[in-house]
Formats: C-alpha cells, structure tokens, sequence
C-alpha cells in the first residue's frame, strides 16, 4: 500500500488558514523586502523558466513575475488544494511530494522554494536530489528557510510539537551548512543571509502567535521599520530565526541521493 506523507493532509486542513494570514498585503509586503530582494539581487533572470516548489496559492511566483517581468513560473506542491489555486492565479501546477524519487528534466533555470524545504525532513536527500534534476547546469535554487540553529530554537521545538499548524514529526528548521553538505555536488554556495526580527513573528507569522489581522495591520509600518534596523545588525546568524540562501547548479549530473 502506498504509503501517504502526512504533510499532504496537514496542508490541506490549514490551507485556508494559512493563504488569509501569510498572503496578505503586509505579509506579501515583507516577503518582497526582506525575502524575494536578497535572492534576486545581481540577477537580471531575464527570460527565464522557474519551478516553485511547495508553491501554496503562488503568491511567490506573483511576487517573482512583479519583480522580473517576463519570467515563466510553474508551480509544485503536495497539496491538490495549493496546486488547483496556483493554475487559477498563476499558471500550471504539479501535485508532487517532493520526498519521493521522480523523473524530471532538467529545463529550469531558477528553483524558488520559500518555507517548503523544512516540510521534507522525511526524506531531504531525495528532496534536494530531485530539485538538481529540475535545474539547468549554472541555473539556481532560491530558498528562504526556518534557521536551526536560531539560539531561540529550543522554544520553536516546543511550540512545533504543541501547535496544531504544525506537524512536528515531518518538519523542522534546517542547518544551512548541513543541508549544504546534501546538496553537494551537485550545487555550491553563492549567497546566506540570515535575518528575521519583529516582523517576522508579528508580521509574516501572524497565523501562528494568533495576531488578529487587524491589529497586523495597524502595526505593520512600526514592525517593518523595527526589522530593517535588527537586520542590518551584524549579529552572528545564531540570533536570526531564518535564513536565505542561493546556491548555483554545478555541471555534476543527478545521481542517486546520498
């Protein structure tokens, strides 16, 4: 019998939940400042094809077109859900569960993937193998993740096990240099950021510390200022709760996962 990863009915249950408060207004507002601005800068992504794996509704891909006109978008997800929004707003969708082999062509240029690695703890040497099949040779993978070595991660832990928004069997924040080491050789390091401050948990986590939308709102303008301050501390990444990262895909070719 196949066997069913849990993330695909977790998603659907709180898809709603989840569109309303992290694709509003403020909270798309963040992601392009402090999330999509650090992956795309110094690249023009001039005609380029793009996969957006664990894509939700894809507001991302929406964010990624506003920002670089004329790209290509396709998204991924586990969720039929997510995949049935994303062809309604988007363009074409994929339901995958990007924890389990698949065969793919390497015709992207760039894969985005924002809050969806964490998802694939079950299996990220097959997650990230699966991505180096979709990527061209010098195309990229663009991701925005929870930081696992966050120096406040042992209250994430608490809260993940506690909160029905989570599955804490099946995700958890990520150790760059760890996942890094998987995804050799077939990517290498081009750029890390770590960041994250008020808005981050006020702003973009709104659904999960149960911030009324509302008072989101009103406080918005405060806390965005407040995160562009404690971002440009030089602070060790230790004292970020996310980081962003991306990698460029070497000519090595897919083989089977670590």
């Amino acid at each position: 019998m196949e066997t069913v990863n849990p993330q695909k009915a977790h998603y659907e249950a709180v898809h709603e939940a989840y569109a309303d408060h992290y694709y509003d207004g403020e909270s798309l507002a963040y992601r392009r400042k402090f999330i999509m601005q650090p992956l795309l800068e110094g690249i023009e992504a001039k005609g380029w094809l793009v996969a957006d794996l664990a894509c939700g509704s894809g507001y991302n891909s929406l964010l990624l077109r506003e920002m670089k006109p004329g790209l290509e978008l396709e998204g991924f997800d586990i969720s039929d859900k997510a995949a049935a929004d994303y062809r309604r707003l988007v363009g074409p969708a994929h339901v995958a569960d990007l924890t389990l082999p698949f065969d793919a062509e390497a015709r992207f240029d760039a894969v985005l993937v924002v809050g969806g690695l964490h998802h694939c703890v079950a299996n990220l040497p097959q997650t990230l193998a699966n991505i180096a099949g979709l990527v061209k040779p010098g195309g990229y993978l663009l991701m925005a993740e929870p930081n696992k070595r966050y120096i406040l991660q042992f209250l994430r832990s608490i809260w993940y096990r506690r909160d029905r928004y989570f599955d804490a069997d099946t995700e958890e924040a990520l150790d760059h240099a760890q996942i890094l080491g998987l995804g050799r050789p077939w990517f290498e390091e081009e750029k890390l950021v770590y960041l994250g401050g008020p808005a981050y948990f006020l702003v973009l986590n709104s659904l999960i510390l149960r911030l009324p939308k509302p008072v989101k709102s009103l406080l918005a303008p405060v806390l965005m200022g407040l995160e562009r301050v404690y971002n440009a501390l030089p602070l060790p990444g230790c004292f970020y709760p996310v980081f962003c990262a991306r990698w460029k895909r070497t000519e090595v070719s897919r083989v089977s996962p670590h």
